[in-house]
């Protein structure tokens, strides 16, 4: 718990210094200078400050936490929360420059006082500024709305998007705090209180209405990313595993030597399944159909490129010993929006070739049975129904391979079993650039500038640095990916072997490194495109582009 409290103090205070928060800064400023409303008194006002961070904690931690599920529920935008926060920050702003417009929207309130009134809006400030400050929260987000998307909202997340919350409120209150003394101290602010309060109120609706519209972008992306190194270092803790919580037991077991077989409790039911793939009549698997087999349960995503390599070795295992007693289930839980679409899993199995019982696990209850936290991840099970080893991510296929061997012959003692299979590994066994997420809540790899929902154009930078990439051109942004909007572009600095490209849609895409350009046609949903290869893992540069509609998703490497 502590671990996860400093992790998100330091993303939060990171966040709060970065380029991405410059648009909000004068908002934060004026929101402790502003002089008094009416009747408001000296300590109120000196208490402003504090309430309009209280506020964005509270919001911030709310929609981070709650957010994707309360949207997920209700037939709204995806974009609501952010635009209700613009909507509040013009109407402030509006009150500030016209006493009219702050008569009216305090008449509600006219019952509590307007001492309580005046404390009351820097509060609200805070809850339109937590709104509007979201799309900044980077790699600490992501693992806070994964948590919330696969329904493990614990106290772990809780205290992880708490502090991330405070730590932003940091820095963030030095600067309101700094507005304050300014405006006390220089007596040009104490006589003219009636203009600052218009100047300050015209300030709110100008940036309200840059962020609305997204002008914004030219200044963030003008400023370099002096933050990116630390936002790469909090990306690679493991978040996910430290929110995953669940069964201790099979925790543990992940840890254990590859070639060990242990004893980690009984198997979590496969339940919550919304579709059975690759079953007679698509009927799904039961206890008793399973009563005496050996079980490896693999919890994949069609789109995850470490899967693919995975599954050549979970298709052969399949193919040599199902008639040998061993069952393998695909737990498919998606990754991302589209991985929930049944014909899109359909198709992915196909193209790799996939025969054995895949079960759709979109609620992720299986994936929360199971206390799971990564792709792949494979379970095996003994013919009693126990746990005997948990793999966590690619490779030592040899070794679990010998422990199937070692369960079937346990169940069935004196069979033969036919020879081992021969599928070469091709998992790295170096460090690789790490997978890129292309969407507003999944990078904090993007080089020039940041990433706002919405439709922008960037311009590719003089330089790149390795594990980053770059735009050119106009994209839609969104959430979980980017869409052309007419030949638009992508420059990656790897190091890897293989460089893939989630994308979907229909078009073309390029892709030219060290001098050479390959042509990929594109149709359909979403899937995995191998844009270069080689025969070892190298720092290179590749120049992507894609034609309009199409969408994409990820960097992968192999």
């Amino acid at each position: 718990m502590l671990t996860l409290i400093l992790i998100g103090l330091v993303g939060g205070f990171v966040t709060a210094i970065s380029p991405c928060v410059l648009p909000v800064l004068p908002l934060v400023f004026l929101s402790g200078g502003v002089p008094a409303t009416p009747g408001e008194t000296t300590p109120a006002r000196r208490r402003r400050p504090y309430a309009v961070m209280a506020g964005l904690v509270l919001s911030f931690s709310l929609i981070t936490l709650f957010g994707t599920l309360v949207l997920g529920a209700l037939p709204l935008p995806k974009d609501i929360i952010r635009w209700v926060g613009l909507v509040v920050l013009l109407l402030l702003g509006a009150a500030m420059m016209f006493p009219a417009v702050q008569d009216l929207l305090e008449r509600p309130f006219a019952r509590v006082g307007q001492r309580q009134v005046g404390a009351r809006s820097g509060f609200l400030l805070g809850l339109a500024l937590g709104a509007v400050y979201v799309p900044c929260a980077g790699p600490v987000l992501a693992a806070i709305t994964v948590a919330g998307a696969t329904q493990r909202i614990g106290a772990e997340t809780v205290a992880l998007a708490v502090a991330f919350a405070v730590g932003t409120a940091i820095p963030l209150l030095f600067f309101a705090l700094a507005g304050q003394r300014i405006t006390e101290r220089v007596r040009a602010f104490r006589k003219r209180q009636r203009r600052v309060r218009f100047v300050a109120g015209l300030t709110f609706v100008v940036l309200a209405f840059g962020l609305t519209f997204n002008l914004t972008d030219v200044l963030q992306r003008s400023v370099p990313d002096y933050t990116a190194r630390v936002n790469k270092a909090i990306a690679g803790a493991d978040l996910g595993g430290v929110l995953g919580g669940g069964n201790g037991e099979l925790r543990r077991c992940a840890a254990l030597p590859s070639t060990a077989l242990a004893d980690c409790g009984p198997a979590p039911e496969v339940s919550g399944i919304q579709q059975w793939l690759n079953t007679p009549d698509g009927a799904p698997l039961t206890k008793k159909s399973l009563a005496g087999k050996v079980v490896l349960v693999d919890f994949w995503a069609y789109s995850c490129i470490n899967c693919h390599r995975a599954i050549e070795h979970v298709n052969a295992w399949h193919e040599k010993y199902a008639s040998q007693g061993l069952v393998v289930i695909g737990v498919h839980s998606p990754e991302y929006a589209f991985e929930h679409e049944l014909r899109n899993v359909r198709a992915g199995a196909e193209r790799l070739g996939i025969k054995y019982p895949i079960a759709l696990d979109n609620e992720f209850t299986t994936w929360d049975n199971f206390s799971n936290n990564a792709w792949p991840t494979e379970y095996l099970i003994d013919a009693e129904g126990r746990v005997r080893h948990v793999a966590v991510g690619e490779g030592n296929y040899a070794d679990r391979e010998s422990l199937i061997r070692q369960l079937l012959t346990d169940a069935r003692p004196g069979a033969q079993l036919p020879p081992a299979t021969d599928v070469p590994d091709d998992t790295p066994t170096v460090r690789l650039t790490s997978e890129i997420g292309l969407g507003a809540g999944r990078t904090y790899a993007l080089a020039n500038g940041s990433l706002s929902e919405g439709t922008h154009r960037f311009t590719y930078p003089s330089q790149l640095v390795p594990g980053q990439f770059a735009l050119d051109g106009t994209w839609n942004v969104g959430r979980e990916s980017l869409t052309s909007e007419g030949n638009a572009g992508i420059k990656l600095n790897f190091f890897a072997r293989d460089v893939h490209l989630n994308v979907g849609g229909s078009g073309t895409v390029t892709a030219t490194v060290d001098g050479k350009t390959t042509t990929h046609k594109i149709s359909g949903a979403p899937n995995i495109y191998r844009l270069v290869t080689g025969s070892a893992p190298r720092e290179g540069v590749v120049t992507v582009t894609l034609s309009p509609g199409l969408s994409a998703y990820s960097f992968t490497f192999g």
